[in-house]
């Protein structure tokens, strides 16, 4: 039995909607038993909001195990590095939480790192703030690179958007921790206990889930839900190994 890697947004819904497939294809995993993990590089949620996002999407008896988030991907990361370590936040309050649940310190007063990933609370103080800051010395950790979001109404600006912004004011480029950085896959796959061999990478972006599944060599689909158009597959020097209308397509139980 394959263990399966999938994205979120533009996988298993668009902002408040569910992609047609997503619920059974959770049923379809659970019945097989098979290993699985949902990752997203959404610095602003936490894996509790997500089981109580899904839920209320209509997809139940999920736990907090079967989420790995950029900000909890953030976290272990930087508290590896430096234990204890002083963190200027630039996002949601999830994203502090979890830096704060690994033992950082969230603090404005001279910030050994700037932290940043999507808000909706961005403007021109909170850019001089953090730019202040990594002008000062000050190490620069993005949780993704993603530049947007698929929503309901389209796309809406996301974390890759505002680092671009930070590297514009001070030349700095951040250290990316979430997808495709290999970094989420073995901390992934670490906590499944899987090998990259018999894992597959369910994901709707070329440019993080499927080129972060394929450099880290697991069998990877992508789904045409989300961001990723057929007719976009041209602009790419690689190719998914399946490609599915929608995660409701992906069969469970064969091999691949």
């Amino acid at each position: 039995m394959k263990t399966f890697l999938s994205d979120m947004d533009g996988v298993m819904y668009r902002g408040s909607v569910l992609i047609p497939g997503a619920k059974t294809f959770v049923e379809r995993l659970r019945a097989a038993k098979a290993r699985f993990l949902f990752l997203t590089n959404h610095s602003g949620v936490t894996p509790d909001d997500l089981v109580a996002k899904l839920d209320r999407l209509g997809i139940s008896g999920l736990e907090p195990k079967h989420f790995l988030t950029a900000a909890r991907t953030a976290a272990l990361f930087v508290s590896r590095q430096k234990p204890g370590a002083r963190c200027h936040v630039l996002g949601e309050p999830a994203l502090r939480a979890e830096l704060e649940a690994a033992g950082l310190i969230v603090t404005d007063q001279n910030p050994e790192y700037v932290v940043a990933g999507k808000t909706r609370d961005f403007d021109f103080a909170s850019l001089k703030k953090a730019a202040t800051f990594l002008a000062s010395g000050a190490r620069f950790i993005g949780t993704n690179p993603d530049r947007a979001d698929p929503v309901e109404d389209g796309l809406e600006p996301a974390a890759g958007a505002i680092l671009a912004a930070l590297e514009a004011a001070t030349g700095k480029k951040p250290f990316i921790v979430g997808k495709p950085n290999a970094l989420m896959m073995l901390i992934a796959r670490q906590q499944l206990g899987a090998h990259s061999s018999e894992t597959v990478m369910i994901g709707d972006r070329m440019d993080t889930d499927i080129v972060a599944g394929l450099e880290a060599g697991m069998t990877t689909c992508l789904v045409l839900s989300g961001v990723t158009r057929r007719e976009d597959l041209d602009q790419y020097a690689f190719r998914p190994d399946r490609i599915y209308e929608h995660v409701g397509e992906i069969p469970v139980d064969e091999r691949y």
